[in-house]
């Protein structure tokens, strides 16, 4: 379980990470507010890739997104994404409480990393 990142490239509407892990080459766009947020939480992007690439669980959110579930020290990083032209874009990222949202893991509603 892990992964390298390789390249950042600022865009208009965030910032895309090439990713390397398992053996494949991944694009995922972290939108500006995403971005924000990893700093408001005190999160670091690490900690979400891992949540986003190797989730506890993974569930299906509001308007269809996902939300991939990784617990940490009795909270759970929650990070929203949706598929644009088949790449992940991230839509925002929090930490709460693990027992508000946690599912108790296992469930995945979808994959970034297969």
């Amino acid at each position: 379980m892990s992964f390298k990142i390789k390249e950042t490239k600022e865009k208009s509407n965030g910032r895309l990470y090439i990713v390397e892990a398992e053996g494949s080459k991944l694009h995922l766009l972290f939108t500006l507010h995403s971005i924000d947020r990893i700093i408001f939480w005190n999160l670091s992007v690490e900690q979400v890739l891992e949540a986003l690439l190797y989730p506890d669980e993974v569930i299906i959110g509001h308007f269809n997104r996902y939300i991939a579930h990784k617990r940490h020290n009795g909270h759970v990083v929650r990070a929203v994404y949706e598929y644009k032209e088949n790449m992940p874009v991230i839509v925002t990222v929090y930490k709460p409480s693990a027992d508000r949202y946690f599912e108790g893991g296992g469930k995945f509603a979808d994959k970034i990393l297969s």
